[in-house]
């Protein structure tokens, strides 16, 4: 992994989540991740104790954000975000049908991007993967693109429950595209919840395609993290950070703040073992998806200023 300086500005904001700030004394900051990708083996021991890693500037900046321009230039081609592209500000309106199955077969084309690709499915973050597994890792073909407008923020879950058919060593990437310092939104996650052990053996096996769930997560991480003693974690993050965990660490976002309606890019790649089963809603040609909807079944392909819930 590069020595590369951080390059977001550190802002010091305290996350919000559901309109409300994160009282200091729930509030933490993520440990950083000292081993290097040549540390495989601690690489793994620091995300079975932690339930995360954070890798700074693991992906080449330039690689991320020619990625991001690449993806709002084509948003901005259907009139939902304003020139300057690279700047990401929405305009309330789209030229794009939000029917299936247009919907579903524009988005797909955006999350197949050549440059978008070029970040997720090869160069560092497979090789970061695949120091983890102790063995060659492959991407899944579907990528979950994440365009946060301001306001909205991700649930809390676990990731287990989507995508538990193949692998039980799916890792999961989060990847900012571009500077995400606190106020914009980044990934939060519940300290030390890979080790509730009662929450994850009632999610155990469960495949929300399939089983009825037994309940959604808080609505309020605030009060959660209260009643179990912990903090909720975040940090400032820049274009070439990752942040890895697996399918039972319990994680969603902090509120994207930003003015100027500007949103929050991001994407969640999913890694796991080359020589393991696969599930097969995630590959393919085109990935199934969720009950066979493929990209149309995920709240991002909405377009942007439509009513969706964020998940």
């Amino acid at each position: 992994m590069p020595d590369a300086v951080h390059a977001a500005a550190v802002s010091g904001a305290a996350p919000a989540v559901g309109g409300r700030a994160v009282p200091a004394a729930l509030a933490g900051r993520l440990a950083e991740t000292p081993e290097t990708l040549d540390d495989g083996a601690g690489l793994a021991r620091r995300l079975a104790e932690q339930g995360y890693l954070v890798l700074r500037g693991l992906l080449d900046r330039e690689a991320v954000l020619a990625a991001r321009r690449e993806v709002f230039a084509r948003l901005a081609a259907i009139g939902e975000i304003a020139e300057p592209s690279e700047v990401g500000r929405a305009t309330g309106r789209s030229r794009r049908t939000p029917d299936e199955p247009a919907r579903g077969e524009f988005w797909r084309s955006v999350c197949e991007g050549r440059a978008l690709r070029a970040v997720t499915d090869r160069g560092e973050l497979a090789a970061a993967c695949a120091a983890l597994l102790g063995r060659p890792a492959v991407p899944f073909d579907f990528l979950w693109l994440r365009t946060m407008l301001p306001g909205r923020a991700s649930p809390l879950h676990f990731d287990h429950v989507y995508m538990n058919r193949g692998s039980t060593e799916v890792l999961t990437c989060w990847v900012p595209l571009g500077d995400v310092p606190v106020e914009a939104g980044p990934i939060l996650f519940v300290e030390g919840s890979h080790r509730f052990a009662d929450l994850v053996a009632r999610w155990r096996g469960l495949d929300v395609d399939r089983d009825p769930m037994p309940r959604s997560f808080p609505d309020d991480p605030i009060e959660f993290a209260r009643q179990r003693g912990v903090r909720l974690l975040t940090a400032d993050f820049a274009a070439g950070d990752v942040v890895v965990f697996g399918p039972f660490t319990l994680h969603g976002s902090c509120d994207n703040r930003l003015d100027g309606e500007r949103v929050r890019l991001s994407c969640d790649v999913r890694y796991q073992p080359a020589g393991d089963a696969r599930d097969d809603r995630w590959f393919g040609d085109p990935p199934a998806g969720h009950r066979g909807t493929g990209y149309g079944g995920v709240n991002s392909a909405q377009p942007l200023g439509a009513a969706y819930i964020a998940r």
